[in-house]
């Protein structure tokens, strides 16, 4: 929109595939030919980043406009800078040291990602827009323009462009269906892989709250039945792995959905005498095993010569079980709490109302973790318990091994598909 404010900063906040990146880098490409000799500085938390992305999206455009590297424009690869035939700049440079740019002198500025910057980096980037603007240069505004993801907290994007809005401040919400290379379906698709609220936030564009409350939503009785267990179907064990309390969670599960039908916690325990448990209760399973959970349990302790999962193995063949039916499903390393999180989520109740995660009233932890385990306020950091919680109440001790274990199936069968959509951008 116009205005007559010397500065333009800008935040495009988008969802999945709404060309964020693709928006960012044109625009630093058109305000580098509109004013020749002008110095652009396009920036991120490191540069890994801007090589796989950002820059990539920036000779994209170039081709798209005909420029020839060598006849138009040259790159410095030591250096990181396009410099153009009108003599103007632009700068790759990563902003997670601030101290790094404070001594450039800058007429505009892109921040790719910008949630993941530091304030104090956004601050210094926006103090080096002090170059001086030259007199033919018409319409010429200091500019800052950033792009990121929606945030599940509200961080200092929010603070800066909605509560302390300035009068050169603005924000654009981009949510993913206003791309118009996406295919109908595209967005709709989503509705079912994604819980309402990392819906309205991921794919909407809009700013939440998801960091705050209880860390699973909207789960109801509707989640709640009396399961049974079918000997003749695959039985998943899910595990994590602590002495004290050993938490394994017990599932059938088909393509779309969970079951958890029973749950084994031991308060000061072993591996060994946990798979006994299991023995104890499920002496003759006739279909698979399936083993899945905490991916540090593939690994040897001073404890023993064997692995976690080396042990349950020994122990159910030495009961009697094919070996060809005992099967693990592991990762090579545990996902990020948060994709457990959002996956777990999506199956207790999808944004297209679809229900897939049910659990049996004799999951007694499992539930009370469903219940009661929630984030530290205002962070996205699960708020376990404090040692003299662990000393005073003896229910803390539960908190966090019981999801885990059950998030570590539901990650691995139906993780979250993030996407940026780009093989459907012309």
């Amino acid at each position: 929109m116009p205005h007559d404010y010397k500065r333009d900063i800008a935040v495009y906040q988008g969802g999945y595939g709404s060309g964020k990146t693709w928006c960012g880098s044109l625009l630093g490409i058109l305000l580098a030919r509109k004013y020749p000799g002008c110095v652009g500085l396009v920036g991120a938390k490191e540069y890994e980043l801007l090589k796989n992305t950002t820059m990539v999206e920036y000779f994209n455009h170039l081709e798209a406009f005909g420029y020839e590297k060598g006849k138009h424009y040259k790159y410095n690869k030591t250096d990181k800078i396009i410099t153009f035939n009108n003599g103007s700049k632009i700068l790759f440079k990563d902003l997670d040291d601030p101290d790094k740019i404070k001594s450039l002198n800058l007429h505009w500025a892109e921040i790719e990602e910008m949630s993941q910057v530091k304030d104090a980096s956004f601050k210094q980037v926006l103090a080096r827009l002090r170059a001086t603007a030259k007199p033919e240069w018409e319409d010429f505004k200091y500019r800052l323009f950033g792009h990121t993801n929606p945030q599940p907290d509200k961080g200092w994007i929010y603070t800066r462009f909605v509560e302390k809005k300035e009068k050169d401040y603005r924000i654009i919400f981009a949510p993913t269906s206003e791309n118009i290379y996406l295919p109908e379906h595209f967005v709709e698709s989503l509705k079912g892989d994604y819980d309402p609220e990392y819906f309205r936030i991921n794919v909407l564009g809009e700013f939440g709250d998801y960091a705050s409350g209880l860390i699973v939503k909207n789960f109801t009785d509707e989640n709640i039945r009396a399961l049974t267990y079918h000997k003749d179907v695959p039985l998943h064990i899910t595990c994590d792995f602590n002495v004290d309390p050993m938490c394994w969670v017990l599932a059938h599960k088909d393509d779309k959905s969970a079951f958890f039908f029973d749950e084994i916690v031991i308060e000061n325990t072993t591996t060994s005498k946990t798979i006994a448990e299991f023995i104890r209760r499920y002496p003759d399973h006739e279909s698979d095993i399936i083993i899945n959970g905490d991916a540090s349990g593939d690994n040897r302790n001073v404890a023993s010569e064997y692995t976690n999962y080396i042990i349950m193995r020994k122990a159910l063949i030495a009961h009697g079980y094919d070996p060809k039916k005992i099967k693990f499903a592991l990762r090579k390393f545990n996902p990020l709490i948060k994709n457990r999180v959002h996956a777990f989520n999506a199956k207790v109740k999808n944004a297209s109302g679809g229900v897939n995660l049910f659990v049996d009233k004799k999951c007694k932890w499992f539930l009370y973790n469903i219940h009661n385990l929630k984030y530290k306020p205002g962070t996205s950091d699960i708020d376990t318990p404090t040692h003299h919680q662990l000393k005073s109440e003896r229910e803390s001790k539960f908190l966090g091994h019981p999801f885990d274990a059950g998030s570590y199936l539901i990650e691995y069968y139906f993780p979250v598909q993030r996407t940026d959509a780009k093989e459907y951008k012309k």
